[in-house]
């Protein structure tokens, strides 16, 4: 049995955010657990303060290091091993990058709006690049796309999506989010987080940069 993938997120923030700690629980639970999902470059304060859901061990491990000082990155790095997911990538993931890489790394919060180039601060470890297609995602569905893709080698345009989703709350309010999601096969709804609608629903009189 081939051994799993690691997932990776280079956190980018201040803080954590009801928003992204939805998102952090959410790839957590798609990915397996702690064991493969690290949150890398915390500040030492935020490391201390973490949610207690993130907090434990089982669900992310958390470090203040750079994703290049987690153990063995800098060696798979130097053997072509780790995959940096850029937007600025000139070749698309495919399943058969399941047999090239072992990490795949995530830079900040991909789900900026408008998108900011988180990925550029990555770029220095010279990791190799894969694109997810043209479309700006939430961290969470970018993870679960790779997923997806390298793990259940479903091609990435075989992936069905919902772009821009409208969110309506009654007959006279809605929110569109300005992102692609993953589409439930069951429901035609974009996956999203466990208490993602309620959090926006909550939050629909307040601008993206307040939410995430």
């Amino acid at each position: 049995m081939a051994p799993q993938k690691k997932y990776v997120v280079e956190h980018m923030e201040d803080g954590i955010s009801p928003w992204v700690l939805l998102e952090y629980l959410a790839i957590s639970h798609d990915v397996g657990g702690g064991a493969q999902f690290y949150l890398t470059s915390l500040m030492p304060s935020l490391k201390k303060s973490l949610p207690p859901q993130l907090a434990d061990p089982e669900v992310a491990t958390t470090t203040s290091t750079d994703v290049i000082e987690l153990p063995g990155v800098r060696e798979l790095a130097g053997q072509g091993r780790v995959c940096l997911l850029d937007p600025g990538a000139t070749k698309d993931l495919s399943p058969q990058d399941a047999e090239v890489f072992d990490w795949f790394v995530f830079g900040g919060i991909l789900g900026d709006h408008p998108p900011r180039d988180r990925t550029g601060e990555l770029r220095k470890y010279g990791f190799e690049g894969r694109r997810l297609g043209p479309k700006q995602m939430t961290t969470d569905t970018a993870i679960r796309v790779v997923k997806m893709v390298v793990e259940d080698q479903i091609p990435l345009e075989k992936i069905e999506y919902v772009d821009f989703p409208e969110l309506r709350w009654n007959k006279h309010e809605s929110t569109e989010m300005p992102f692609r999601y993953v589409k439930d096969y069951q429901t035609g709804e974009p996956i999203m987080p466990e208490g993602m609608r309620e959090l926006i629903r909550q939050d629909s009189n307040r601008g993206f940069d307040d939410l995430v």
